[in-house]
């Protein structure tokens, strides 16, 4: 038994079962994917995985217990890793960002230039998607950190902390009878925004939930004409008169979206929390600490250690 077998194995079943796409990532031939695969069944004594053919098609069911403890293994690697990382190189290294496009463009600025400015060594990356994508990428290696709603609490596998709240806001174009409405009301109600078709964010997204929850609960069919996962794509549409927006109201920009009026509408759908997750048992660079310090800055730097630190 080897670590190339374990790394073979993981990343067969990450390439879903594809051993060209799995050769290709490893940098090897398949030829060689395929035959230490089989060498390592033969040292196990069962079979790993199920096939037709020469052709893989899925896990049996000593499988599915081997693939958790390889992956066990091959994540105990990419710690030690890390560690010598630590000592070695402690201000320079890679940090993958996984969030959505309204906190890469909205809340991440007022971040990443004081962190650039502490860590001038470290590579940064974005990569944006819906909650559900962010979570896939933390789990899959493929990102080191997501920064995305309470679904991400949700998530086995991962570890969490809240980083920061925010309100939901309504925006609409200066002349729609719903800014009148407010103007002359002081806010407006679920009963006001369901007169006029709504474009906001896709299902995917929590905040959307308890906008669907909040309609629902006063017993109201709200008419959402569009769904995106962008909120500058949102509040394009509502420029071009197709409904009125409800955004995340840190995404409104009164100097850049000077064509809209936003809304405040906290009291209708309430706070939602942002949270920072990691894979649960990751050791985790010092920067990495102290750019999810800066995220979250009314949480202690111990608080953040002792909810995200490795179990041993």
């Amino acid at each position: 038994m080897n670590l190339q077998q374990f790394r073979f194995v993981r990343e067969t079943i990450r390439r879903n079962f594809n051993l060209t796409e799995a050769s290709k990532a490893l940098y090897t031939s398949q030829p060689g994917v395929s035959k230490a695969i089989m060498e390592f069944e033969q040292e196990l004594g069962v079979q790993i995985f199920e096939r037709h053919g020469k052709r893989i098609k899925g896990l049996t069911k000593p499988g599915q217990a081997v693939a958790q403890v390889v992956d066990r293994i091959n994540r105990e690697i990419e710690n030690l890793k890390r560690v010598s990382d630590e000592y070695a190189k402690r201000d320079q290294g890679s940090l993958v960002i996984a969030c959505t496009h309204t906190q890469a463009r909205y809340a991440l600025p007022s971040v990443i230039p004081a962190f650039r400015a502490r860590f001038p060594k470290v590579r940064l990356a974005l990569a944006e998607g819906s909650p559900t994508q962010l979570a896939d990428m933390v789990l899959q290696g493929e990102a080191d950190l997501a920064i995305a709603t309470e679904s991400l609490a949700q998530t086995p596998g991962l570890a969490s902390v809240p980083c920061y709240r925010w309100e939901h806001a309504v925006v609409c174009r200066p002349e729609h009878p719903l800014t009148k409405s407010f103007k002359k009301n002081g806010q407006v109600t679920l009963a006001d925004l369901a007169q006029y078709p709504i474009v906001t964010y896709d299902l995917a997204f929590s905040g959307r939930r308890n906008i669907d929850d909040a309609f629902g609960s006063a017993g109201l069919q709200p008419d959402i004409v569009l769904a995106a996962i962008d909120a500058d794509v949102i509040k394009t549409y509502v420029d071009v008169g197709l409904g009125i927006g409800i955004i995340a109201a840190m995404a409104y920009d009164s100097e850049q979206d000077k064509n809209l009026v936003s809304i405040p509408v906290g009291h209708l759908f309430g706070k939602q929390t942002s949270r920072v997750a990691v894979r649960a048992g990751e050791f985790l660079r010092d920067y990495v600490y102290t750019f999810i310090g800066m995220l979250a800055p009314d949480l202690k730097p111990a608080e953040i250690t002792a909810l995200l630190k490795p179990k041993l």
